[in-house]
């Protein structure tokens, strides 16, 4: 095995220097050329026509017994007209609500079988849907997406459309309702003309969704979703003559229609630089830059796109590394070039360190930008961009199907480029990008007058609401859609069953237990060294503790400042990146095999021997406080704080805080994070998870070269659980959120129960009350009522608590009717209307057939590896499962859920404005207690917990 001879030593000793020279560490640090990278991303296809016009292309991967669907409509929002904003995305949730021959949500016969990854989305160049399927059920798939193509109309009802409409402005108010929310807003309309086809967003306007009509919504169908206007991909366990038959079977008789013409859509040049300010309730000001750029195939994209990381796309980018880590003006400074089919959009976005002039921040934006513009890049950086976008493309193409798979792929460059290869001349041109190249392409598009839009704190501008409300806020019973003319769906055939990795354990000389599965699909090594801390672990009076000190693994070591770190694993196309959970504390990588011992050599390097450098603490510290400033002002975050505070009171796991309490955060020195990491992330403490394409004997012995001879030292870190806990008396806690569209809601119950026990049961027999978008709570808040864009409840599992929590999104003005209904809900669940032989039937065979979809992937064996660890199951565990859920009876499940979920127990958390929201809670029945946001922090968060 070869290894980096500079690091060799290394893992023997501890060096005095904190920071060796930089020359003398990256000389050692040898990647494969990025050619060894680009010949590894293959996609082998074949295609073909029907008669009707439809594009089908055929990707053949046997390493799952699945085959990825996926169908791409040439439509988007850039064919909407002037009032019709929205329809297409409108228009993919209709089609998800049943077809003539599949009445009915179409998750409903998705689930039968199996489906995983299925969804659809919605974008200004397209409208696609996709699913994950059983070999066995390819047929039923494809009549299912035919039926929709083919037979759609006499399923569109105006209840239906109600109903949809009504969910998609909630899906609306949930995007706004988010800290900087209507940014996008300001961005798309100042870039471009109301005319333009990218000149309004994809979610559309309240106005135009209310004024939608049936007839409106039937006429759009008609004009843009026939064969002809589509492409469908098929890639996985399927071959191009079994493909064909299908094609012909289940869509050879639809009709071709009128063919989408592309809209004339230029690159707008603004006359002059615009500035552009909003105000919003957020912690920090954020500042833009805006251009509109040429689209994906200009052949000035790919040098843009390497602008993008240079300046801001990379760890090592310039404006992290100048503007972020040495001058400190920003808390983070990213820059993105979005190219669609026809143009692209080149953003700028940072938020500004609290207590800088903003004024200030945005000079030296430009004038680093400036500089870039002048001199270009460097060839390192060039490659580093390169490098990583290869390998990230790499582990993405995995899987088959889902948002980035194999499918996707195909069909992007069918639709966009009318290349499905179009994938591999796209990292061809990465490569082949040089200094110059992308220096012209920057000078050419980014010396033009920029769109400058600045959010800053304050109270928000009036928000644009529905005007027209639904006609029913119940709809009981829709009106009846045409009958069909096609026969029943087909039936499935014999299903193959999962086949999970062989899990092997080993250790490492001093005692590391190494947990390994071998995956050849793709040439990557993907590792988590676990340690047994997480929140849990964190310092009771210095909550945030755990988070600094883990965060700051990779923000420089002993022998890498953070800048130089950065730069040498994107010169190896590697991730690294660390994480916290409540139970435990991670140090993440991922990288193309042949690049796995310099890689493990900073793996290694990362996790033992960080710097704590003073300079560095204080900047991350900085960021940290800002950035619970932030969890502050989003209605999520707080909603997480609060429900951690009540439901964990008395354990560790109440110190699960989002990242801390500010004013402790503030008092950390490198003192406090490096007895942290002495007693928490240590050898003794951790686990080795690894997937690979590479032998176990092979990775063990590179892992024992680095991590062998790590030896413990000092008191380790203890957790204590299994005490009592305080009472909670079931109220209502509002958190007080102005200006917000949208409440979250969140119900959460005690149980009783630990991660470490059998969980199955019980997360079965949720699958028909929360667990599930065909749940009882979601289709109750969402497609019933539509006054969420998605609803949901689930037993938080973590290794000695599992509490029952539910929660949702919902319009500000039916915030009590919702907390209300989905109580009601659970009530109906555990006793009169307990779950149903249908629900039983669904939940079961569903939970059965989607398990060969559900471990597809490398990172898919990864969590499975870690969650069965972490909750003491055999490692052999998701192979059983079949079994064990056909054993399971109905009787069993309803008893199970009686005996857990107590409606009388729940405490209700609201994150909404009090002024709209309360009066609705008063009539609830609960004590309510009005929280402000600002208090769900720091010193006067210990006095609410006190509370319950």
């Amino acid at each position: 095995m070869n290894k980096c001879i500079a690091l060799t030593g290394v893992a023997t000793m501890a060096l005095a220097s904190p920071v060796l020279a930089r020359a003398e560490t990256t000389a050692s640090i040898k990647a494969a050329p990025v050619s060894a990278l680009v010949k590894d991303v293959s996609i082998p296809y074949q295609e073909f026509r029907l008669a009707n016009g439809l594009r089908v292309i055929v990707h053949t991967d046997r390493k799952a017994p699945v085959v990825a669907v996926s169908v791409w409509y040439d439509v988007g929002s850039k064919q909407e007209p002037k009032g019709s904003t929205g329809f297409a995305h409108l228009f993919e949730h209709l089609m998800f609500n049943g077809s003539e021959n599949a009445p009915g949500d179409f998750f409903t016969p998705l689930k039968e079988v199996g489906a995983t990854d299925y969804n659809g989305t919605t974008y200004y160049d397209r409208t696609n849907y996709f699913e994950t399927v059983p070999t066995a059920a390819l047929p039923r798939a494809l009549f299912l997406e035919s039926d929709r193509m083919g037979h759609l109309l006499g399923a569109i009802t105006q209840g239906v459309l109600d109903e949809q409409r009504g969910v998609v402005q909630n899906e609306k108010r949930q995007g706004d309702n988010r800290p900087y929310g209507l940014l996008d807003y300001a961005v798309t309309e100042g870039l471009y003309p109301a005319t333009h086809p990218y000149g309004h967003d994809t979610i559309g306007s309240m106005a135009d969704l209310d004024a939608a009509s049936l007839d409106t919504v039937k006429n759009w169908f008609r004009s843009h979703y026939g064969p002809n206007n589509a492409v469908l991909v098929l890639a996985g366990d399927v071959d191009v003559a079994t493909a064909r038959t299908l094609a012909e079977k289940y869509f050879g008789d639809i009709p071709a229609g009128p063919k989408s013409e592309l809209p004339v859509a230029p690159v707008v040049t603004l006359p002059a630089a615009r500035t552009v300010t909003l105000k919003d309730r957020v912690a920090a000001t954020m500042i833009t830059r805006n251009w509109s750029v040429p689209g994906l195939n200009d052949r000035a994209t790919p040098g843009l796109e390497v602008a993008a990381g240079v300046l801001g796309g990379m760890a090592s980018s310039r404006f992290t590394n100048q503007l972020v880590r040495q001058e400190k003006l920003f808390t983070s400074l990213a820059a993105e070039d979005n190219a669609f089919a026809q143009v692209g959009t080149f953003t700028i976005q940072g938020l500004v360190r609290p207590g800088v002039d903003p004024a200030l921040a945005s000079k030296r934006l430009d004038e680093v930008l400036a500089d870039f513009l002048r001199t270009g890049p460097t060839q390192d950086e060039v490659s580093r961009f390169v490098t990583s976008t290869v390998a990230r493309t790499v582990r993405g193409l995995e899987a088959v199907g889902g948002f980035g798979g194999k499918a996707v792929a195909l069909a992007e460059g069918a639709l966009y480029s009318n290349d499905p290869g179009f994938y591999k001349k796209r990292l061809a041109a990465l490569a082949a990008a040089t200094p110059a190249s992308v220096k012209a392409a920057a000078n050419t598009w980014l010396s033009r007058p920029a769109l400058t839009v600045n959010v800053v704190p304050g109270a928000r501008d009036a928000y644009a609401e529905a005007q027209v409300p639904p006609k029913k806020d119940v709809i009981a019973a829709p009106d009846q859609p045409a009958k069909g003319s096609r026969g029943a769906m087909p039936a499935v055939g014999q299903l193959t069953a999962l086949t999970f990795p062989k899990v092997e354990r080993t250790r490492l000389a001093n005692g590391i237990e190494v947990v390994y599965a071998q995956r050849t699909a793709v040439p990557v090594t993907q590792a988590v060294l676990s340690f047994d801390a997480g929140f849990a672990a964190d310092v009771p009076e210095k909550l945030g503790t755990q988070q600094l000190a883990v965060g700051m693994l990779d923000e420089g070591t002993e022998h890498y400042d953070v800048n130089t770190l950065a730069e040498l694993r994107e010169r190896l196309g590697m991730g690294l990146g660390t994480g916290s959970s409540n139970d435990r504390s991670t140090v993440v990588m991922s990288v193309p095999s042949v690049n796995l011992a310099p890689a493990l050599d900073l793996f290694a390097e990362v996790a033992r021997r960080p710097a704590y450098a003073p300079a560095e603490v204080a900047r991350v510290k900085a960021q940290q406080i800002a950035g619970i400033q932030q969890e502050l002002t989003n209605p999520g975050a707080l909603a997480q704080r609060m429900t951690t505070r009540i439901l964990a009171a008395g354990t560790p796991y109440a110190k699960a805080q989002g990242s801390g309490d500010p004013a402790a955060v503030a008092t950390l020195t490198p003192a406090d994070l490096r007895a942290f990491q002495q007693a928490w992330l240590r050898p003794d403490k951790a686990k080795l998870f690894v997937v690979s394409d590479r032998p176990l004997a092979e990775v063990k012995a590179a892992l024992d070269a680095r991590f062998g001879d790590w030896k413990a030292t000092g008191t380790p870190g203890t957790k204590t659980f299994g005490g009592a806990q305080p009472p909670v008396t079931p109220k209502i806690v509002l958190i007080d959120r102005p200006d917000s569209p949208q409440s979250v809601i969140v119900g959460g119950q005690r149980t009783g129960l630990k991660g470490t026990d059998d969980m199955l049961v019980l997360n079965t027999v949720n699958d028909a009350l929360g667990g599930s978008f065909l749940s009882r709570i979601n289709m109750d808040l969402r497609e019933s009522k539509h006054w969420s864009y998605g609803a949901s409840g689930r037993f938080q599992t973590v290794e000695y608590a599992a509490p029952y929590v539910v929660s949702a999104g919902v319009q500000a003005d039916k915030t009590g009717p919702s907390i209300a209904s989905a109580a009601d809900d659970i009530k109906q669940f555990v006793t009169t209307k307990p779950m149903t032989d249908d629900e039983f039937r669904l939940a079961i065979t569903g939970a059965i057939l989607q398990l060969p979809g559900q471990f597809e992937t490398s990172p898919a064996v990864l969590g499975a590896m870690q969650a069965n660890d972490l909750f003491k199951r055999p490692d052999d565990y998701y192979a059983t499962l079949a079994t064990r859920y056909r054993a399971m009876t109905l009787p069993e499940l309803r008893t199970a859920a009686q005996r857990t979920i107590d409606p009388a127990k729940i405490t209700w958390i609201v994150v909404g404005d009090a002024t709209k929201v309360k009066p609705q809670l008063d009539s609830l029945g609960l004590p309510v207690e009005v929280v402000p946001a600002s208090a769900v922090a720091g010193a006067s968060a210990g006095a609410i917990s006190a509370a319950h």
